[in-house]
């Protein structure tokens, strides 16, 4: 595998039309601050960029419904997002928006280029307009009854009764979705980015470079290849947006699918003025983190325009979740059927890991996988307090009830401490490995497995007993106890920072990933500090008000 002198890590950018809810954090988000902190850790150079995707048609539609401009909104959506992402331990190193001066600069130059090139082609049709509200409408604001089954409400991109993926000119009788208004077909220039071009290209590289891209990825790319790829507009009619850069586009912005990946360049670009090193290097390497709705865009769209455009570096991996469900049911926005991380953050304060432990032990990695808050309940107490908590309590209280939290001396070995620590030592390869292979899941299983090994190396070795009849032997026992606590506060940091600065304040140390699976992290005699539970119990009542809030 090649060597790369520095990550480049991306997050999809969230649309600022609303907070952000568990299924985004559970697809994105959690996965790739995960990575970002594993490779810090591991001592690679990483930045992290994100930000808010704040154009588009929806959020023109949230504005006019709640009588404010587009600005309004985006600018109390950005504030909430990324207040909540600071809050929950998001280790982004720049959290950006799409409405940015430099990003405003840098897209339009992006399209400028191309333009220029000769890169995209003019062409004129014909898309429904609502001449009540003076606009042109996107698909999704266009409902008539289906051509296929004869439903009433479909949308001009599909109907979800019978599930057809539909033209909004096949819908019979279409209306406006926006003022219920008779609609009338007009003439309209667009430029498209002719993505058969780069089929060939897209061919080689995905199909043939990247087999090892996470099934979902892959087939979904391949599903669209063996398809053939067609022409995509990148630009619509809309006044909320990047304007289109050139002469005789009044009234034109840029499609947000191609403004919006952009965000990343631009973000960067804020973030340091050694941009070009990040992004125009062929030591870098990029990798996308995103939910399968956006694998069209990040694995042939997107890496068209920057091949299209030359210089910049392909992303090396894109691996991206299915969805998550919420109680048996699809997440909503529109029906308020979620969990939203700023009220999480306000309902459970101080539990940020538990819902990062949750999230990523429960991740829809492979499949859609549902969140329920009787698992969130279970998790925690059964898994975090039960094990992780439990062990860790009673090693530092028994340290410090002992030998006035002075780690002791290691005496003679059983065989069995040997076998302990030969298993503790095995551990670190294996979550490294499940890490670096995007299997978090997995991954977070094995730091739990010290957790657990910590818990039956107690249980086994009964210091409590012992210490009246051996106290040379508990000696040895309490130090490869504090050692296996190092070792959780090292593992934890990835999947669980808040904990991981707990436990490290509690052995008043601060130990470094390559000393994972180490038996000597903490030296004999060092002094650790006073003992503090690190999980407190969901209790019943918490749940039963989560689970009323979604009913209503």
């Amino acid at each position: 595998m090649k060597q790369y002198k520095r990550h480049l890590i991306t997050a999809a950018l969230p649309y600022a039309n609303g907070p952000i809810h568990i299924g985004h954090l559970a697809g994105v988000y959690v996965p790739a601050d995960i990575y970002a902190r594993y490779l810090r850790l591991r001592g690679e150079e990483v930045i992290w960029v994100c930000g808010s995707d704040e154009h588009g048609v929806p959020i023109t539609i949230k504005a006019r419904n709640e009588g404010v401009s587009p600005q309004d909104v985006v600018d109390r959506y950005h504030a909430i997002i990324k207040h909540s992402f600071e809050q929950f331990g998001m280790s982004m190193d720049i959290y950006s928006r799409t409405t940015s001066a430099v990003h405003r600069e840098t897209a339009s130059d992006f399209f400028r280029t191309l333009y220029d090139r000769g890169e995209f082609i003019e062409h004129t049709s014909k898309h429904y307009f609502d001449p009540e509200a003076g606009i042109f409408l996107a698909d999704r604001y266009i409902v008539g009854k289906c051509p296929r089954c004869g439903a009433e409400g479909a949308y001009g991109d599909q109907c979800e009764r019978c599930g057809s993926s539909l033209a909004a000119t096949e819908l019979i009788d279409p209306k406006s979705a926006l003022t219920g208004s008779e609609l009338e077909l007009r003439d309209t220039l667009h430029w498209y980015l002719p993505l058969d071009r780069h089929e060939a290209f897209l061919k080689q590289w995905i199909l043939e470079e990247h087999r090892e891209w996470k099934g979902n990825v892959y087939g979904q790319c391949k599903s669209w290849l063996d398809g053939g790829l067609q022409p995509r507009a990148v630009s619509r009619d809309l006044d909320w947006g990047i304007p289109v850069p050139v002469e005789g586009a009044e009234g034109k912005v840029l499609y947000v699918w191609f403004d919006a990946p952009i965000g990343y360049i631009s973000a960067t670009k804020e973030l340091t003025r050694d941009w070009e090193r990040w992004w125009k290097s062929d030591d870098t390497r990029m990798v996308h983190f995103i939910g399968k709705d956006n694998i069209v865009f990040h694995c042939i769209m997107f890496p068209a325009m920057l091949k299209a455009h030359g210089g910049y570096v392909l992303p090396d991996n894109v691996p991206a979740n299915e969805f998550l469900n919420l109680e048996g049911d699809k997440i909503s926005t529109s029906r308020n059927h979620a969990v939203w991380l700023n009220e999480y953050l306000e309902d459970f304060p101080g539990k940020q890991d538990v819902l990062r432990y949750v999230l990523c032990a429960n991740a829809p990695e492979t499949k859609d996988n549902d969140f329920t808050w009787r698992d969130f309940q279970a998790r925690a107490n059964n898994e975090l307090v039960a094990v992780l908590g439990n062990f860790v309590n009673r090693v530092m209280v028994l340290t410090g009830k002992y030998y006035d939290g002075v780690v002791p001396e290691r005496g003679g070995m059983t065989d069995y401490d040997g076998t302990v620590l030969e298993e503790l030592s095995s551990l670190r390869p294996t979550i490294e490995r499940n890490i670096e292979r995007f299997q978090f899941r997995e991954a977070l299983k094995g730091v739990m497995e010290i957790a657990r090994l910590g818990n039956k190396y107690l249980a086994d070795t009964e210091p409590w007993k012992v210490v009246k009849t051996d106290p040379a032997r508990v000696q040895t026992i309490m130090n490869i106890a504090v050692q296996i606590v190092a070792n959780l506060a090292i593992a934890c940091e990835p999947f669980m920072p808040f904990t991981a600065a707990k436990i490290g304040a509690m052995l008043q140390a601060a130990p470094a990933w390559d000393s994972l699976g180490g038996d000597s992290i903490i030296p004999a005699g060092h002094k650790v500090g006073t003992p503090e539970l690190l999980f407190e119990r969901v209790e019943d009542a918490e749940v039963e008000r989560q689970i009323e809030k979604l009913k209503k």
